[in-house]
């Protein structure tokens, strides 16, 4: 097993984005690589010039713990970076950063996070104004292109479709370690943000919820008839659950477009997985693709989730959507850029020729329509 770090897309933006007084916020899934990406950042730094703590860590937690400006400057000394992984765990973290960046002059402060709704709680309102944040996803494919040649990107694209972009699944070359340690991830890591919440209490509930998920990707899902297949579990704990396992980055939801017509789907939504390795991982199932039935549902997850990286770390802002008709018409993914209108069909057997529907055409007649398949898919994530 060998170590290997691929260089991030989003390292550029980090660096431009930390400024004196301000707090840059990363986020992104447990183990999708914040830890090795702040490592990487200070290698070069003299130990001297920055101070990195560890939330989960009880010392961190004491000596963070009095909240005064005396304190504080004690604590960071000569150094210029403030560093703070897994912040999210540190009572009233909020609060305490905006004394730092507010007293300490020149001070910069990067936080990393794995939940939303812990960091958003405890950082939105006292950091309003004092805060850059940026968001780290598991591997993209625009990050590997930078680091293997095309034929290696061809070989591995099955590879990717089952396992998905966990950095350190670079580690290992047997595919049954790689599926083990995506097992791991999801009985260690995938839900300790969650249970962690008061709130919550039914790990297994949340299990069975992701596997329903995970065999309706790209299908709208019903709030009630998961419910109803969960047995025991109420409409508003559904919605709850799936509200926090998108704070958690495991999976996100995509709604339905309409402007013109009455006959458009818009109440429902699809639900997609960041990861493919994740998704394949909650329903036990690595197989190879000659031994699957759910290629088109892999290949659009992949698809949804490598357009997401791209568009964040090259900081693209566009709305996406599907588009569905009551009389069965659809498209997969409908992005809205201002006034730009783009549809995208995604298709695994490029052989077959697609066109829009009848009624995207009549009803959009501006907007753009392209197939994505085997062939040209590289230029729509990379």
């Amino acid at each position: 097993m060998s170590e290997k770090y691929i260089h991030r897309a989003v390292i550029n933006e980090f660096k431009r984005k930390l400024k004196p007084n301000k707090v840059l916020i990363l986020l992104g899934a447990r183990r999708v690589g914040k830890t090795a990406l702040i490592n990487k950042f200070i290698e070069n730094i003299p130990t001297s010039d920055y101070l990195l703590l560890n939330g989960e860590d009880l010392q961190t937690l004491s000596i963070l713990e009095e909240r005064s400006v005396e304190n504080y400057k004690r604590l960071i000394g000569s150094a210029k970076i403030l560093i703070i992984d897994e912040a999210q765990k540190i009572p009233e973290i909020g609060l305490k950063l905006k004394l730092i960046v507010d007293e300490i002059k020149g001070i910069k402060v990067i936080a990393t996070g794995s939940s939303v709704f812990d960091l958003s709680n405890s950082l939105g309102e006292p950091l309003v104004g004092r805060e850059n944040t940026l968001r780290l996803y598991p591997l993209a494919q625009m990050e590997f292109v930078k680091e293997e040649g095309f034929l290696d990107t061809v070989n591995k694209l099955e590879e990717r479709l089952l396992f998905g972009g966990y950095p350190e699944l670079e580690q290992y070359t047997d595919w049954n370690d790689k599926a083990d340690y995506l097992e791991g991830i999801v009985n260690s890591y995938l839900l300790k943000d969650i249970l962690a919440y008061d709130k919550i209490k039914k790990a297994d509930k949340i299990i069975d919820l992701l596997k329903l998920i995970a065999f309706q990707v790209g299908k709208e899902v019903s709030i009630d008839e998961l419910a109803n297949s969960l047995k025991g579990i109420s409409r508003n704990t559904v919605e709850n659950y799936l509200d926090l396992l998108s704070k958690v980055f495991i999976i996100y939801k995509v709604k339905g477009y309409s402007k013109n017509l009455r006959k458009e789907v818009t109440k429902s939504n699809r639900w997609y997985f960041y990861d493919n390795g994740i998704r394949n991982a909650i329903i036990r199932n690595f197989n190879k693709l000659n031994f699957r039935n759910d290629i088109g549902e892999l290949w659009e997850n992949y698809l949804m989730s490598e357009r997401i990286k791209h568009n964040s770390y090259k900081n693209i802002r566009i709305n996406q959507y599907f588009w569905r008709t009551y009389d069965q018409q659809e498209i997969d993914l409908i992005e809205e850029e201002a006034t730009q209108v783009s549809a995208y069909e995604f298709k695994w057997n490029h052989k077959k020729k697609v066109k829009a529907p009848r009624g995207w055409k009549n009803a959009y007649p501006d907007a753009s329509f392209k197939t994505i398949n085997k062939e040209n898919y590289l230029d729509f994530i990379v």
